[in-house]
């Protein structure tokens, strides 16, 4: 997702009083806190840091709006965002590209998620989303939808979108259809600006329940979210993991994507030269 940052920092901001994160100021300025001490506050929401495994090399070209692992754990789809430039990819762990495909330069590119042999990809405004198929990445159908287009994920019998509110949008896996809506809270109090997504299944989450991991935008805090009740359940501050920020405040923290069978995650950013390969440890 890209808009004006002078706008969605401040909101960001007031939306994490207690956490820990490192948002981007109008005047392009960079600024984070440490971690605090307790790794479960009375609030029930665990707090976090995230340790680096490995580093891995990832095109810098690529504005990312969407991150996924593929089912071999191998490969990784990727859709990237501007309009004129968007396009979807496939790529290996170390960054050889294939099967990349353009999309419609009127559109500007966000989430992507596999499901079974397809893949959709939704867009920013444009309220459309491009059904693909997983092979080749070539498109084969188009939906419409209401409202903005952010992050995509899924479980086996079911995917989820944000929108940039307080809700994430459970969808049909084959017609796009709505479902219903998950209302995101933490600690009581709505939660919004929420981007890319990744949905981690029960059997390989740390609370045994199916659990939905976000990027907040313009921030480098990820939420850990009980996908079945929208409750944040964990804030994982990623501030220590290098960034391209720096360089250029649009280039702000925005891709996570579970590695199938194991503990860890990838995570990228907007723009970035590496790929990091991490696990999500409390904070000290």
């Amino acid at each position: 997702m890209r808009a004006p940052l002078s706008i969605v920092s401040a909101v960001a901001t007031s939306l994490f009083l207690a956490v820990p994160v490192l948002a981007a100021c109008s005047g392009g300025s960079l600024a984070g806190s440490s971690s605090g001490s307790s790794t479960v506050p009375a609030s029930g929401v665990e707090s976090l840091g995230v340790e680096i495994v490995a580093t891995h090399p990832f095109d810098d070209t690529s504005f990312v709006e969407g991150l996924e692992v593929e089912p071999d754990g191998q490969h990784l789809l990727v859709s990237t965002g501007w309009e004129g430039e968007g396009r979807i990819y496939r790529s290996t762990i170390d960054g050889v590209e294939s099967d990349s495909q353009a999309i419609d330069p009127t559109f500007f590119g966000e989430g992507i998620t596999r499901t079974s042999d397809h893949v959709w990809q939704v867009t920013w405004k444009d309220g459309v989303a491009m059904k693909r198929d997983a092979a080749t990445l070539e498109e084969i159908g188009r939906v419409n939808y209401q409202g903005q287009g952010w992050g995509m994920c899924h479980f086996d019998d079911r995917m989820v979108m944000s929108d940039g509110t307080n809700q994430l949008r459970v969808l049909d896996p084959d017609s796009f259809q709505e479902r219903s809506r998950i209302d995101v809270t933490k600690a009581g109090a709505p939660i919004s600006q929420i981007n890319e997504l990744d949905c981690v299944p029960a059997a390989e989450s740390s609370s045994g329940k199916d659990e939905i991991y976000a990027n907040v935008f313009t921030t480098t805090s990820i939420l850990r979210i009980d996908a079945a009740t929208g409750t944040v359940t964990g804030v994982i501050d990623a501030s220590t993991v290098p960034n391209n920020a720096a360089v250029d405040p649009e280039n702000v923290l925005n891709g996570i994507a579970h590695i199938p069978g194991t503990d860890r995650f990838f995570i990228t950013g907007k723009r970035w030269p590496d790929l990091y390969e991490v696990r999500f440890v409390p904070a000290g």
